[in-house]
């Protein structure tokens, strides 16, 4: 039986998941810096790093769950979230994926391959750096995200051996000689909070603009897998898995392996290689141990980078189809959803800081400074609600290139406060930035502000027509229903321009039902919501097209499919008002939403309908037509 077919038990079913949770996380930051930090600090500093990292996933599953249970749509509703969710955030989760393959590959070349000393280099790095991508892709293309915890539960299965093995290592190359007391720094001073705040915000907050987590959450809910459960097991032995590795570098430098920690820029101590450079120059001896090292760093990023690559491609794609960039017809769809590109971009770049001697802490001030302010905006637009789906970029981007800057400063030049304030720089500013007074304004697009009305006109009134004036339909709509109220609402009713008006993204047609709308019951006939909406359409068609010809044009715009959902009934001599907006659009299909009003503003129904385009000449279809591109594009 195919493994997409299998049915484990619901609590196998999360272990698996909750296995592939931590192997992803094992990138090359958590795999080497937490040796880098354990030499520094000790046990403190490793559990430092570790406590932070697992609790961050924890939230992560435990807020997700959340989100899932809240929303409307079943064994879908996180994904449908995290379509509308993630939409300003498209660019930042590009690039933090971008830079997660780019460390990944570079920390196993810097501290995995080069302690080796096979030379030339020139020959050699190339070489590892096409399997380390092969590796990555072969498994990406292999196992979607149905059967990655499969995948992932062999490799596990081969990293449990090799960390069995690895256990042995203590009794066999001690030789029975006491452990040799490395000197660490003192972490009661600032140049440990330096570090330990960074790391804290960071990971707190790292997993929010991960791709690999968000996908991996979408689908345990689709496989009825409890998020909070799977990820609550994913953290758990995420943690034992940084704990095994740090308590490795404490033995590795007890026994000698202080002799190959080596001082950098700013005079910093760097030991991110420490055990594996120990091992190779005991790998004649324990040719096993030395091996088991190496299959625990492969088998740590090769999770990660299959990972990554799944995620990568399901972002892609998802990208491309609701994207009307003429870029996406010009290239080959399986060209531009293809990660491979981006693969081997990573790779160089990764391969060109290994051969400059840089250290993983370059890569790691972004995530302790740049992505911090994303991340908390991020967690944020979970639960609070803004005026339209944007954020800040500008504003974001500059605070987030200052506090890089800023912790950079501060990392080279030894300055810990500059560290911390570079870390936290972001973070306070998304608190600033959606407490103060004018935060709505920071998530409006500069279109809808020039489209915004000047002065104190109302958006809703027509040319010429004074605000207070037109003010009066919608106080006459609040009142209590009344028949004097009724009457006063089928008259102002005409103050509505006849052909429709816009109220920010909606366009509005109001209108009273009469006795020809009606059925022999009295209310309203079901048939006639439908062709109320069709009518509100197509004054918007107008409206957006008035150029628009049926006898030259060269498309035609046809029905797909509609939907409506009827709330409430409404009877004769009632204003309606009918509501239809730009819900989403790909390269080949147009979505509108629409909502049906009475005049006390009761939602009498609600839907949307999908919309195709064809050619004129032979009835194909095609892709969005620009002008309809064009004028749509507004308001969307």
């Amino acid at each position: 039986m195919p493994a997409s077919e299998l049915k484990p038990p619901r609590w196998f079913n999360t272990l698996l998941w909750g296995n592939t949770v931590a192997l992803s996380w094992m990138w090359g930051l958590g795999l080497f810096f937490s040796v880098q930090f354990t030499t520094q600090f000790g046990l403190f500093g490793l559990l430092s790093f570790a406590i932070p990292n697992c609790l961050g996933l924890i939230v992560f599953g435990f807020i997700t769950h959340h989100l899932a249970r809240r929303q409307q749509g079943g064994s879908e509703s996180l994904g449908k979230f995290f379509t509308s969710w993630s939409r300003p955030f498209r660019l930042v989760f590009f690039l933090y994926q971008l830079i997660a393959i780019t460390l990944t590959v570079f920390a196993l070349i810097r501290y995995g391959w080069m302690p080796l000393g096979l030379s030339p280099e020139v020959l050699y790095l190339p070489l590892i750096l096409l399997v380390i991508l092969a590796a990555g892709i072969l498994f990406g293309e292999e196992f979607n995200i149905r059967r990655i915890k499969w995948s992932h539960g062999v490799i596990f299965l081969i990293l449990a051996g090799a960390i069995a093995i690895l256990w042995s290592a203590p009794s066999r190359l001690s030789n029975g000689l006491p452990p040799v007391a490395v000197e660490k720094l003192p972490t009661d001073d600032w140049n440990f909070w330096g570090f330990a705040v960074p790391i804290i915000v960071g990971f707190l907050l790292g997993p929010w603009l991960d791709l690999q987590q968000w996908q991996r959450a979408i689908q345990m809910h689709r496989e009825r897998v409890s998020v909070a459960a799977a990820y609550l097991v994913g953290a758990l032995q995420f943690f034992l898995l940084l704990v095994f590795h740090g308590l490795l570098a404490l033995w590795a430098l007890g026994i000698g392996g202080a002799e190959f920690l080596r001082t950098g820029l700013g005079g910093h101590v760097y030991g991110h290689d420490t055990v594996m450079r120990l091992l190779h120059a005991n790998a004649a001896e324990h040719p096993w141990i030395f091996g088991a090292y190496c299959v625990f760093l492969c088998a740590c990023v090769l999770t990660t980078l299959d990972s990554g690559y799944i995620a990568l491609r399901w972002f892609l794609q998802s990208n491309v189809r609701t994207s009307i960039n003429a870029i996406f017809a010009l290239v080959p769809t399986s060209l531009v959803t293809s990660p491979i590109p981006l693969f081997l971009f990573c790779g160089m770049i990764a391969l060109a800081a290994a051969a400059l001697g840089l250290e993983l802490e370059y890569f790691m001030i972004f995530y302790a400074t740049f992505f911090v302010g994303y991340s908390a905006l991020a967690i944020a637009r979970c639960y609070v609600n803004t005026p339209a789906n944007r954020i800040p970029q500008v504003k974001m981007f500059c605070i987030g290139s200052l506090a890089v800057v800023i912790f950079a400063f501060g990392y080279f030049l030894g300055y810990p406060a500059f560290m911390i304030i570079g870390s936290m720089l972001p973070l306070g500013y998304v608190i600033w930035t959606l407490a103060k007074p004018t935060a709505g304004e920071d998530f409006v697009s500069d279109a809808e502000q020039l489209g915004a009305p000047a002065g104190d006109v109302s958006p809703l009134a027509p040319p010429g027509m004074p605000a207070a004036d037109f003010a009066a339909p919608r106080a006459a709509a609040e009142a209590p229903t009344t028949l004097a109220a009724t009457a006063k609402s089928i008259v102002e009713a005409v103050q509505h321009p006849l052909g429709g008006h816009f109220e920010g993204k909606w366009f509005v047609h109001s209108f009273v039902a009469t006795y020809a709308d009606t059925n022999s019951v009295g209310n309203v006939y079901f048939g006639m919501y439908a062709m109320w909406v069709g009518k509100t359409r197509e004054l918007f068609f107008n409206r957006v097209m008035p150029k628009f010809n049926l006898k030259d044009t060269p498309f035609y715009i046809l029905t797909r499919s509609f939907e409506h959902k009827f709330v409430r009934e409404t009877r004769e001599f009632e204003t309606v008002s009918v509501r239809i907006r730009i819900g989403g659009y790909n390269r080949k299909f147009v979505t509108l939403e629409h909502e049906i009003y009475d005049s006390q503003q009761h939602l009498l129904g609600k839907g949307q309908q999908s919309l195709l385009f064809v050619s004129s000449g032979d009835y194909k279809m095609i892709d969005v037509p620009a002008e309809v591109h064009t004028s749509f594009l507004p308001y969307a």
